[in-house]
């Protein structure tokens, strides 16, 4: 039974990413909280779940023509650099501290949002 609120956790992750949420706003959260997964596991798990989605997604966009390769390299050397070091900062920290700081970015997404809202509503 659980192998299958498991794989609906993953599907409405998958959903709500392909629809521009981020997948792992949802998924790391009930990974922790409703299946007492640590937090360091969520993240990794959501990490290898991002894999399979960002490779269909970007295969979507360049069908559609929608993909521009000017200075992407150096987009692609940040964005390894950045990750690795990310990755070795969450190992190293506390999951306590990461929950935290998970936590903060899911109120800053939030926020963002509310103000995205509130300055189209106010054209």
């Amino acid at each position: 039974m659980s192998f299958i609120l498991y794989m609906v956790a993953g599907v409405v992750s998958g959903v709500l990413g392909g629809m521009g949420m981020g997948g792992g706003t949802v998924l790391i959260p009930v990974l922790t909280l409703f299946f007492g997964v640590e937090q360091h596991v969520a993240q990794a798990a959501n990490l290898i779940a991002f894999l399979p989605m960002a490779a269909f997604s970007l295969k979507v966009h360049k069908d559609k023509g929608l993909i521009k390769t000017e200075g992407v390299w150096s987009i692609v050397a940040a964005a390894l650099i950045t990750s690795v070091a990310g990755g070795f900062a969450a190992a190293l920290l506390p999951a306590e501290a990461l929950k935290k700081l998970f936590g903060a970015f899911l109120v800053f997404l939030a926020a963002k949002g509310i103000f995205n809202l509130w300055q189209k509503a106010s054209l």
